[in-house]
């Protein structure tokens, strides 16, 4: 067998050569080919495998370097990985301990360089244009010459380590007579020699490199202060005649008479500030990152080459507008607006209302939990008899409401020129309605057949929203919302629930479908289960868990979002979802990281490959991603939230009572109405008495339809209840059946004519 050949230096800071690695006591050491580069040390089977594979790889700023004897030395981060190694010599293993601790100091000089540099990044954000690319290049000098001096540090005590012992050895070697030690001794002096020349060598090219770059950037580093002095000596002019303008518009305002409130224009004021804020909020976007989540089974997102990010600052399509140009593009739409003649412009302002932020707080009245869900066990949720004290005081139908909370994110997607940036938007905003509910253990009311909430946003937030019950067995509730930023949202949603004794599981059926009118794509997708958990025992809670796809049926586009279902075993975050945006061809675009309950995240995907086995063997891919950008955050909750079940802002409003809704409303629902005021028992009574009254109605519709019908079994289960301001369809684009508007409402309200609403309550 050829001898092995002495590891190899090469350019850089890269060392490679064999080693004898140490596996286990049935095949014992094992001959690998090692890599060492950038504080990172590797290994292979062989030389072949250094393009594909991989043995392993442990980090030198965390790891620790023993010897343990002439040859063998031990290299461990803390018990995660160790690794026994063994060279063929004492010199080869020297040459391998000196490369390892000058890898290992300088990854531990720039590992402390990054964090204190991630620390001081948001306080000064880079000079942009010209002198943040000088800035730039004048950081990376200098972190170039730091490492060097830490190279001659490094050296510098290996070569007082390594002269120390050949002194030693010298001494020795003087007090030892001609003898059998002599030939020992001898040897030992000659590879310390070697040592201390290699370590010589070491620090002399190290020297070498500092003084050359140092050479070589001192004129340039000489111009580039000129130029800086240049530059402070023009801005100190600039602020001295800034100064002499502003005293003298001073004087001339304090001369000037001031025209009285009634003749300012509040409306440009707002503008003139909206349009600021979008300013500083590009900035920030442009300069201020998130953290990605922890990576997802399916794949693993990585940062992408230095290349793409560069590339992106001046692509137009670039995530500078996908996120922050957003609010800019809301500004110049509203100046557009305020200058366009033939735009309607009103003559008087109307104030927007004034909403609640409070509730009466939720009574403390116990309850016997058990004796009521012992005989409930396997049932559907919609045949059990709930007293009001496991509600909230909302119905269903305004749950559904509370989907646009975060309408903002539907409003932007309208803007969007690309789908597949749209569909970032859209799936954002699937998520988000979730967010509600983490803390929302109160059952909501059950709609009454023909019960109907109207949300009436439209001077507020430009958007007005009907939802109404269509169905009783099953419960069915349809949803209808439309927007002046061009879109609309329609869905129909079902409940079917279990309750399995220790969990209740609340799994929603039917779809949903957004409209953009610009555009005309037309996304669809479906919910996930709803599970409440500890519902004998212990405190309620509430994970969400399943996958949904968004699907653009214009474009093929598709988001894969996936609920991660709670685990006590689990490392991931807590209600975590990912979700990854492809076009009609599979090619992924975006990813999108958070959690349902706080925000999410999005990254362009530069490039894609795929990567290693999982742990359930199905191999997964890597995604090279740009940094990730926020798309949506939570609202936090109002003040004194936990007194009032958890509702959002939005939430305590929708029951408030307000003038002018069909009698059918939510609003007007008496059980309802008394559960918010806190008397309960009269609002059990009142449930009772509503759900008799309706169950009475149905009865007297089944009559109806066996007396239509033409013999008695025909008729004996039909319910011929029509939905008022819904109508049956089947949708093309979708394929799916599903209740859609048909119009009236609006026009009704206006009207004030409400002769076709049923008496329900």
């Amino acid at each position: 067998m050829s001898e092995p050949k002495p590891p190899t230096p090469t350019g850089g800071d890269t060392y490679k050569g064999w080693l004898f690695k140490w596996t286990n006591y049935i095949k014992g050491y094992q001959r690998r080919w090692f890599v060492l580069s950038n504080g990172l040390l590797s290994y292979y089977r062989t030389q072949a495998e250094m393009g594909h594979t991989c043995r392993g790889t442990i980090n030198l700023a965390t790891a620790n370097i023993a010897v343990e004897d002439s040859c063998n030395f031990v290299i461990s981060n803390g018990g995660a990985q160790t690794y026994h190694l063994k060279a063929n010599s004492e010199v080869e293993r020297q040459r391998w301990i000196t490369a390892l601790e000058l890898a290992k100091a300088k990854a531990v000089h720039m590992q402390a360089e990054s964090d204190d540099s991630g620390d001081e990044c948001p306080a000064v954000p880079p000079t942009p244009g010209q002198g943040g690319g000088r800035n730039s290049e004048v950081q990376s000098t200098l972190r170039t010459l730091n490492s060097k001096v830490e190279d001659l540090n490094t050296c510098n005590d290996l070569i007082v380590k390594h002269g120390s012992a050949l002194q030693r050895s010298l001494s020795e070697l003087e007090g030892i007579r001609a003898g059998g030690d002599m030939g020992e001794k001898v040897r030992q002096v000659t590879e310390r020699a070697t040592l201390f020349r290699i370590t010589s060598n070491a620090m002399i090219n190290a020297c070498r490199d500092f003084l050359s770059l140092a050479q070589s950037h001192s004129k340039r580093w000489q111009k580039a202060l000129q130029v800086e002095r240049d530059q402070r000596i023009r801005l100190e002019e600039t602020l001295e005649q800034l100064a002499k303008q502003h005293n003298h518009l001073e004087r001339a305002f304090r001369g000037a008479t001031v025209l009285p409130p009634s003749f300012s224009n509040p409306s440009l004021g707002n503008k003139g500030g909206a349009s600021g804020k979008g300013d500083a909020s590009d900035e920030d976007d442009e300069n201020e990152f998130f953290d990605a989540m922890e990576d997802p089974a399916e794949f693993i997102t990585v940062p992408a080459d230095p290349k793409y990010h560069r590339r992106s600052g001046s692509n137009v399509s670039g995530l500078s507008n996908e996120t922050g140009m957003d609010d800019q593009s809301v500004n110049f739409d509203e100046l557009s607006l305020a200058s366009n003649p033939e735009s309607p412009q009103p003559l008087e302002l109307e104030p927007v209302r004034q909403r609640r932020t409070r509730i009466p707080d939720k009574p403390n009245y116990y309850l016997n939990l058990w004796s009521i869900m012992k005989n409930c066990i396997g049932k559907e949720l919609s045949k059990i008899p709930m007293p009001v004290n496991f509600n909230e005081p909302l119905s269903m139908l305004q749950r559904l409401s509370e989907d646009l909370e975060y309408y903002e994110l539907l409003d932007k997607g309208a803007k969007c020129q690309s789908s597949l940036e749209q569909m970032c938007y859209v799936a954002a905003f699937t998520v988000s309605s979730y967010s509600t509910t983490v803390h929302r253990t109160g059952k909501p009311f059950n709609p009454l057949l023909g019960e109907t909430f109207e949300l009436d946003r439209l001077k507020d937030c430009g958007y007005r929203s009907l939802c109404e019950q269509v169905s009783h067995h099953p419960p069915a509730a349809a949803h209808h919302a439309m927007s002046e930023k061009g879109w609309s949202l329609r869905q129909e949603i079902t409940l079917a629930s279990k309750f399995r004794g220790k969990y209740l599981s609340i799994m929603p059926l039917g779809s949903i479908q957004c409209i953009f009118e610009k555009s005309n794509n037309h996304y669809s997708w479906k919910k996930v289960t709803t599970t409440v958990h500890n519902i004998i025992v212990g405190k309620l809670w509430i994970d969400q868990s399943g996958e949904i796809d968004v699907v653009n049926h214009k474009t093929g586009d598709r988001c894969h979002l996936k609920f991660a279902p709670y685990s006590y075993f689990s490392r991931d975050v807590p209600r975590k979802v990912t979700g990854v945006v492809t076009d009609k061809d599979g090619k992924a675009h975006y990813v999108l990281s958070g959690t349902w309950d706080e925000k999410m995240e999005f990254s362009r995907i530069m490039q894609s490959s795929k990567g290693e086995n999982g742990t359930e063997g199905k191999q997964r891919t890597v995604y090279q991603t740009l940094k990730a950008k926020e798309i949506w955050k939570k609202n936090p909750l109002p003040e004194g939230a936990e007194n009032m079940y958890f509702f959002s802002t939005l939430a305590l409003t929708l029951n408030e009572p307000e003038e002018g809704v069909a009698p059918t409303d939510s609003r007007r629902r008496p059980d309802q109405r008394l559960m918010e005021d806190g008397r309960w028992d009269e609002a059990n009574a009142e449930k009772q008495r509503l759900e008799e009254k309706q169950r009475t109605n149905r009865r007297e519709r089944e009559r109806e339809a066996i007396k239509a019908a033409s013999s008695p079994e025909e008729g004996a289960h039909q319910d011929n209840h029509q939905a008022l301001w819904f109508e049956k369809l089947d949708d093309p684009v979708s394929g799916e059946t599903l209740h859609v508007y048909k119009g009236g409402y609006w026009e009704t309200k206006d009207s004030g004519s409400w002769d076709l609403c049923p008496d329900i309550f």
